[in-house]
């Protein structure tokens, strides 16, 4: 009898968790998965821009093309998107559905490859860039948008999986 009540009580108790602890979480799976699959599309000839393309500017083209650059060029796409999902939390945390994070990631993609890239000569111009490769960015990182977004809203507007199993 005791156990049981205690096994209720347990249910009963509010779930927290904690958004910046979450975030960074996301954030690493996000760059580690949709930077491994940047890394493939790379290999595979879908796109010319570097799956360390985060690194350039700390590293040398030449260095980020070799197996242990990839590695470090994955890394800090792993650090962009912890740092990219601290601030998906802080500006859009409470927005429900998958559509804001689907912005999110499109907005980084013309950040990152029609201002900031460009300019610092970490990418071509999307005018020299080809198809594919613009193609096959804008999808990846609406991808990683929707995986970050989803992933933070789901848990931080999703009031329904809190409830108590036996809830009245």
């Amino acid at each position: 009898m005791a156990k049981e009540k205690q096994r209720k009580d347990h249910d009963k108790q509010e779930h927290h968790t904690n958004p910046w602890l979450y975030s960074i979480k996301i954030g690493f799976f996000a760059g580690l998965i949709w930077g491994i699959v940047r890394w493939m599309f790379y290999e595979m000839k879908f796109t010319k821009v570097l799956p360390g393309f985060a690194a350039d500017p700390f590293f040398r083209s030449s260095f980020l093309k070799t197996g242990w650059g990839e590695v470090v060029g994955i890394g800090a796409f792993v650090l962009f998107s912890i740092a990219a999902s601290l601030l998906y939390t802080i500006a859009l945390g409470r927005l429900r559905g998958p559509w804001p994070g689907v912005l999110y990631g499109a907005a980084w993609w013309a950040i990152l490859f029609i201002v900031v890239g460009p300019m610092l000569g970490i990418m071509e111009s999307i005018r020299i860039a080809g198809w594919n490769t613009l193609y096959t960015e804008i999808c990846v990182f609406l991808l990683w948008g929707v995986f970050i977004g989803y992933s933070i809203t789901f848990e931080f507007t999703d009031e329904a999986s809190r409830e108590p199993i036996n809830a009245e």
